[in-house]
């Protein structure tokens, strides 16, 4: 016992400052970004990344329900995925004309945020879809149809696709200098 007590000892220094060099490695790789800004505090709300066109992303006021719906919705439209569960509800005509649009400007990727429950029930994002040379960005619309559940179960609501108000394509390179020009964060307005 003596001796698991002696080799502890022995080797407890040396964890220490093995550490003490790890963390100093980590500082070193990380630059002059201090602490605080990589890790929030405990009393601090998580940070969420801002777009320079459509402001701060993420679920905003909506439920994470309508926000995971909404991503769906999205990735759907950028795969050009007609067939997607998401996509069943909405007509093919208006389905087959935002797949059409979309496909013009070829997206990479998109970026979804500032969700909100609007007056009518409905919940919308913000939506950007960004290509190699072209974006567009727009308004995404989810509606929630509650579904009558049993006694012994609770109704869960199923989400459907609304609508999409989309803008014109912008060039990528004037979006970035019109964005280095203001100093607001999100430039895009919603439609009402």
């Amino acid at each position: 016992m003596a001796l698991c007590f002696i080799c502890f000892l022995c080797l407890s220094p040396g964890q220490v400052f093995s550490q003490e060099a790890d963390d100093k490695n980590i500082n070193a790789s990380r630059g002059s970004i201090p602490e605080d800004l990589l890790r929030p505090r405990r009393d601090e709300s998580p940070r969420y990344a801002v777009d320079t066109v459509i402001g701060t992303l993420g679920q905003g006021t909506a439920t994470v329900d309508a926000y995971q719906f909404a991503r769906k919705v999205a990735e759907d439209l950028l795969q050009g995925n007609k067939a997607g569960e998401s996509l069943k509800a909405m007509a093919s005509e208006s389905r087959d004309s935002y797949i059409s649009i979309l496909g013009e400007i070829g997206p990479r990727s998109f970026r979804l945020g500032g969700g909100r429950v609007e007056n009518d029930g409905s919940v919308s994002f913000l939506v950007r879809y960004i290509g190699r040379e072209l974006a567009i960005t727009g308004e995404l619309y989810i509606r929630a149809e509650e579904a009558t559940g049993s006694t012994s179960r609770p109704a869960q609501a199923h989400w459907f696709f609304e609508d999409l108000i989309l803008e014109d394509a912008q060039n990528r390179k004037e979006e970035l200098e019109k964005s280095e020009l203001r100093f607001d964060f999100s430039p895009y307005h919603r439609f009402y």
